[in-house]
């Protein structure tokens, strides 16, 4: 990467998944930022809402061997009727004791980057990129809650010819998303409610600026997907999902099925709740049936 005044901006990153075929067109990197607005009662990354790290502890593998009590500068660990407990409160993720547990059962999940460093690890995959029409993607987290790196990295992208999208959530004002989607090639929009009120309950925000904010950037011709994460019991009813499609409809004066994409629930964050003591109710859910979804599809096809 060639060195310009953004190279030494940093942000707090949790994840880049390289290979990626579901954030955006073509082959992928995605690079998943820390920090969320939203408090999705069913969220799959529960790891990315706060911007500090955090620690994840599967006590499924955990053999209580002892190793991270020695390791720990701090006293976090200790062992209690065969059991090992963390005072979480006294960790400062220092990282010692990942390398000491032989059986990785401990990650950290956030760290400093600057735009150099990530940009690094996307440019590895540079030639994947222009044989598939593929790129970067900027995820969450919302990267709206970091948008000095989120358009340092988007520029970085674009100096060295690299195709980028966001996944944003659009919550908050105008200005601040036209900053961050200005930048961007692509952009990913979920909406998760048409209800203000059935919003607010399954996310704890309004979607008021979610919706004036999906109205301006379609009337500004920026190339965009809309999509809808369907929660078993939340917003997966025909009626929501017809609601949304209308919307969607109204908002581009055409049909919708290429414009609105429809993600059936995916349980598999569902266990990183146990791993870091996630305090309040974590989502237990399965995954709508085939012909469900293929009727939920249907219907958007129809509008």
């Amino acid at each position: 990467m060639a060195q310009t005044q953004h190279s030494q901006i940093t942000g707090q990153v949790f994840n880049i998944q390289r290979f990626s075929t579901h954030d955006g067109p073509g082959i992928r990197t995605t690079v998943f930022l820390k920090g969320c607005p939203l408090r999705c009662a069913w969220c799959q990354n529960p790891e990315s809402q706060s911007l500090e790290p955090v620690l994840l502890l599967n006590s499924d593998r955990c053999t209580v061997c002892g190793r991270c009590i020695k390791a720990c500068p701090h006293g976090v660990n200790t062992i209690d009727c065969g059991k090992l407990v963390m005072e979480r409160e006294k960790c400062t993720f220092c990282g010692a004791c990942i390398p000491a547990c032989l059986i990785e059962a401990r990650t950290i999940e956030g760290k400093t980057m600057t735009v150099e460093e990530v940009m690094t690890e996307v440019a590895k995959d540079y030639l994947s990129y222009e044989s598939s029409g593929g790129g970067l993607t900027i995820s969450g987290g919302d990267c709206e809650m970091q948008p000095a790196f989120t358009v340092a990295l988007l520029k970085a992208a674009r100096s060295e010819g690299i195709h980028t999208a966001v996944e944003i959530t659009g919550v908050y004002p105008w200005d601040k998303v036209k900053a961050i989607t200005d930048e961007a090639d692509f952009i990913l929009y979920d909406l998760k409610h048409m209800d203000d009120a059935r919003h607010i309950e399954g996310t704890r925000v309004s979607n008021k600026h979610i919706l004036e904010n999906a109205r301006h950037l379609v009337e500004q011709g920026r190339p965009i997907l809309f999509r809808i994460p369907l929660i078993p019991g939340y917003n997966d009813s025909r009626e929501n999902v017809e609601a949304t499609a209308r919307f969607v409809a109204d908002l581009f004066g055409s049909a919708v099925s290429d414009k609105l994409e429809l993600l059936p629930y995916n349980n598999l964050g569902e266990d990183k709740y146990d791993r870091m003591d996630f305090d309040g109710p974590r989502p237990k859910h399965s995954r709508q049936e085939d012909d469900y979804i293929a009727e939920l599809n249907a219907l958007v096809a129809a509008i």
